[in-house]
């Protein structure tokens, strides 16, 4: 004959214990707002001054905040105060005549459209090697992700000697070209030569990480589908990767627009055909005209600056609907 087992009461302070062992997370609440009240109450939120004296155990906001403050202004903003303040003892008709001058904007066309067309072959060829050196195993990987990075470590200048060196009419591919009508050296092409050659690694190393942290389940399953490889590109890879591409542009755009050493090897520095901004910088130098020199690279920041805000705004949207 079935009984019933008699029913035990159970006091309220084991009961409470039974409720904070079956629930984990609670008892980490409890013990966590425990820590923040006094001895005689438990359970209670922490007072402001518990909370902050709490929060002192992790790294100090303030100071690291000071010494972030105090680097930007001493490598960043000060110098850059000094540039444009230099620059404005020209006054603005001074300023104007001496940074809008017909032979500074054709400066400027040949440096932003150099630039512009190097970022772009640098942002393709880019996502073409990161994605060979993440996705393909083959023999030399390694030597070739070594070589990526040989502009970063190459003195620019080298760079310029050995590109004029190899285009000139009698260099060993300008005796082959020249006769095709290709002038590499001493023209806007080899300026463009040598500003992908500098600004190849930014768009490579940017891109790369984010390839190798793609998920090819997502890939796979586009496949069965029926999309063909095109398609799977297009449409599940192309998104996740493009704003590592644009930030690879920006980067690219950024080097090449600042480029000196290489290109005035290779220019040929011909005024209004082949004479790039800095080169007119330090032609202004050694005419010992400091302020117009100082107002021409004003302009010039204005207008990396400016077109860094564009991309980077752009790379914010193309992540927001990658998301």
């Amino acid at each position: 004959m079935l009984t019933e087992m008699p029913t035990k009461t159970v006091p309220d302070s084991k009961r409470a214990m039974i409720a904070l062992a079956t629930n984990p997370l609670q008892s980490g609440f409890r013990q966590a707002t425990d820590r923040g009240g006094d001895s005689g109450g438990h359970g209670r939120v922490p007072s402001p001054s518990r909370r902050r004296r709490f929060a002192a155990v992790l790294p100090g906001f303030g100071t690291s905040a000071a010494i972030t403050s105090l680097v930007m202004v001493a490598l960043v903003v000060f110098p850059l105060s000094v540039l444009v303040l230099r620059a404005a003892t020209l006054g603005p008709a001074g300023f104007v005549a001496a940074a809008w001058t017909p032979r500074a904007r054709a400066a400027y066309a040949v440096s932003l459209g150099a630039s512009a067309l190097a970022a772009v072959i640098s942002s393709a060829l880019g996502l073409v090697v990161a994605w060979v050196l993440a996705r393909i195993d083959f023999a030399g990987r390694r030597l070739l992700d070594a070589l990526v990075d040989v502009p970063l470590a190459l003195p620019t200048a080298v760079a310029g000697l050995v590109y004029s060196a190899l285009y000139v009419k009698q260099g060993w591919l300008g005796q082959f070209l020249v006769p095709l009508g290709i002038q590499g050296a001493y023209s806007f092409l080899g300026i463009v030569l040598v500003l992908v050659f500098v600004s190849l690694p930014f768009a490579v190393r940017v891109v790369q990480p984010v390839i190798e942290s793609l998920d090819r389940d997502t890939e796979e399953a586009a496949r069965m589908l029926g999309a063909s490889r095109a398609q799977t590109f297009m449409h599940v890879v192309l998104p996740a990767i493009l704003p590592a591409v644009v930030t690879g542009f920006a980067l690219s755009l950024a080097r090449a627009l600042g480029e000196y050493g290489s290109v005035v090897f290779i220019s040929g520095n011909m005024p209004f055909k082949t004479e790039i901004a800095p080169v007119l910088i330090v032609a202004r130098l050694e005419e010992f005209a400091y302020a117009e020199a100082t107002a021409i690279a004003v302009v010039l920041l204005a207008m990396s600056i400016a077109l860094l805000v564009v991309i980077n705004a752009l790379q914010q949207r193309l992540a927001r609907n990658a998301q």
